[in-house]
């Protein structure tokens, strides 16, 4: 068992320097994922740790022993402090040599080794947890990887914990009994593992936060954040289905910033941006997260709002458009006083599809706009139906 165990140490030794190195060319590839770099010093730390471990009884103590469990306990640091960095939060370098500190306070106080031991395994689970705590510090983030690398995290912490009573009990034993070299190899064989684990969980996460941005970024536009037309089309046609399917009504708005070339001529392309921004802000702080809002491009934007009639789009519709005058008034000190006009349409038969809503609800912000813009009015087409069958005329606003 004594040639496995060594056969493990090795291993161990190649892999955290094999892992390392992977983790740093993939830093080198994206070397925006500032995480990975952490990530992979602390894999080659702790592969000098193992290696001067193996030194011991042909160089000092202070190499054999005491430099590499600073070592080791800083590439545990680092390791937390990639954790803080991948969630966008500053790393603390002070906690790279804590660990390293207590020990070495707790080695001149002349505590003896199974104390020392004891007080090695709490500084690894301690920076261990709280890497697991960091992970899921950010958890509302969409990353499935997340989860197994909490999971993970956690449970190798509370192994580092579980082992300080297996030693206690195989240094009461002779240390060439089969069960003190069983239990050496199971521990050497986990950390091997372990080590496995972790640096491809955190790969794992690394390239599913990549491809998210990714996604991200082909849905979304670059100026207001909101969903492109692209996304929009896509997401509002399956909110769409859905409603249909549940028997539930749906209203599509069509917005249109009024005489918004005259604001970048008069004002600039600098000042257009900023209440493009206005009016995107608007929008996300006075619909629901079951509301879907795109910008179709220019300044025209679309709304579909989930379980709306004709009289709850027409309200929100309004309410949007008085909000957005007053907030774009004044912009950067200008007083620029943008508003917008609104069309509504409200799907009235379960075989109209998203295109013919959108072609509803623009007749309906044509009427707005030749009736004086900075208005709502409702589908001409529904107005007509609705009429036809007895219904009253419907409200419209005016500025």
């Amino acid at each position: 068992m004594s040639f496995e165990v060594n056969t493990l140490f090795l291993l161990t030794i190649d892999v955290e320097v094999i892992l390392g190195l992977l983790l740093l060319l993939v830093w080198v590839q994206n070397t925006r994922v500032r995480a990975v770099a952490w990530w992979a010093s602390a894999h080659l730390l702790r592969a000098t740790s193992v290696l001067l471990y193996g030194l011991y009884g042909s160089v000092p103590d202070l190499l054999s022993i005491d430099l590499p469990n600073v070592l080791l306990f800083s590439s545990f640091g680092v390791t937390w402090n990639g954790a803080r960095v991948f969630n966008g939060r500053e790393p603390l370098p002070g906690s790279l040599i804590a660990g390293a500190g207590v020990w070495l306070l707790a080695a001149q106080w002349g505590w003896g080794p199974e104390i020392r031991g004891q007080l090695s395994a709490l500084i690894i689970a301690t920076y261990t947890w709280l890497t697991a705590q960091e992970f899921w510090r950010a958890r509302k983030e969409p990353l499935v990887s997340r989860w197994p690398a909490i999971t993970l995290f956690f449970s190798y912490g509370a192994m580092f914990l579980f082992r300080t009573p297996i030693n206690a009990v195989v240094h009461g034993r002779e240390s060439e009994t089969f069960l003190s070299s069983a239990w050496l190899s199971v521990l050497s064989l986990e950390s091997f593992l372990m080590t496995i684990a972790t640096a491809f969980i955190l790969l794992a996460m690394s390239k599913e936060r990549t491809e998210l941005r990714h996604k991200t970024a082909a849905m979304t536009d670059p100026l207001t954040g909101l969903l492109n037309r692209r996304a929009f089309l896509a997401d509002a046609e399956v909110l769409l289905q859905q409603q249909v399917a549940r028997d539930r009504p749906i209203a599509v708005l069509l917005i249109d910033l009024d005489h918004f070339k005259s604001i970048n001529d008069r004002f600039g392309h600098a000042v257009g941006d900023k209440v493009l921004q206005s009016f995107a802000r608007t929008m996300r702080a006075g619909l629901r997260q079951s509301d879907l809002i795109g910008r179709l491009g220019g300044e025209e934007f679309t709304v579909v709002l989930a379980d709306a009639g004709m009289d709850n789009a027409y309200l929100v519709a309004d309410r949007l458009r008085r909000t957005f005058a007053v907030n774009a008034a004044v912009i950067d000190g200008e007083a620029v006083h943008a508003t917008a006009s609104i069309g509504v349409s409200v799907i009235v038969d379960p075989n109209q599809d998203l295109a013919r809503l959108i072609t509803l609800a623009d007749q309906a912000l044509y009427l707005a706009k030749a009736r004086g813009r900075n208005r709502v009015e409702l589908a001409p087409i529904e107005v007509r139906e609705e009429r036809a069958a007895g219904a009253p005329a419907p409200r419209q606003s005016a500025a």
